[in-house]
């Protein structure tokens, strides 16, 4: 799962990744993560995703992580922000009031970049990469993060069935990735209405890491 992958996927608008609403279960479980107005929550992979403007308006400061340009100009549109775009090396930073996204490879972000954060929130990220990226994108959170407590959204079924992404993250996964830095507290697992891709049984869970 390569760069150009996600390039290409923006360029050809063919984002059915990107979901039209606030998913439920930042909505549902985001008081779980007992934050207070000024905190700032890191949406690792974030594209132009509509729980970023949810964050906003529950009075968070978001930090954003994205490969796509075109995703954050979009996002930034959407918002009605002007942001000031500053070049960093590699990386390319968009800042308007509340919200600051790095665009460029992840992977390149340091925790100086970053700053201080309260939580992660991950619905996109760690299912939208394969297993060999998984096990260095998890250590690479936790360094950037400083350990700050997680929601973390993914998709359980048979990974033979289809290829990804989005790709199968179990319980035994997380667990692997987690257990030395974390309380892992399974909030909610339930089956995806209507299958993966329409047609693959999937359950969606929810999970708490503090």
């Amino acid at each position: 799962m390569d760069a150009k992958h996600w390039h290409n996927r923006w360029e050809n608008n063919e984002i059915g990744f990107h979901e039209g609403d606030v998913n439920r279960y930042l909505d549902q479980y985001f008081t779980n993560l007992s934050l207070q107005p000024g905190d700032t929550v890191f949406v690792p992979l974030c594209g132009k995703t509509h729980d970023i403007h949810f964050l906003l308006a529950s009075g968070m400061k978001v930090v954003g992580a994205e490969l796509s340009e075109i995703a954050i100009k979009q996002l930034f549109q959407e918002l009605n922000l002007t942001p000031e775009i500053t070049n960093h090396g590699t990386l390319t930073c968009y800042q308007s009031a509340n919200l600051t996204v790095w665009v460029g490879d992840i992977f390149t972000l340091t925790p100086e970049q970053l700053g201080t954060v309260n939580a992660v929130y991950d619905r996109a990220a760690l299912v939208a990469l394969p297993l060999s990226m998984r096990v260095r994108y998890t250590q690479h959170i936790l360094q950037l993060a400083n350990k700050a407590q997680q929601l973390v959204v993914v998709f359980e079924y048979q990974q033979s069935e289809f290829s990804g992404p989005p790709f199968n993250v179990t319980a035994n996964e997380l667990h692997q990735h987690y257990d030395a830095h974390y309380q892992l507290t399974l909030l909610c697992r339930e089956p995806l209405e209507g299958g993966l891709k329409g047609k693959i049984p999937a359950m969606n869970a929810a999970w708490l890491l503090s």
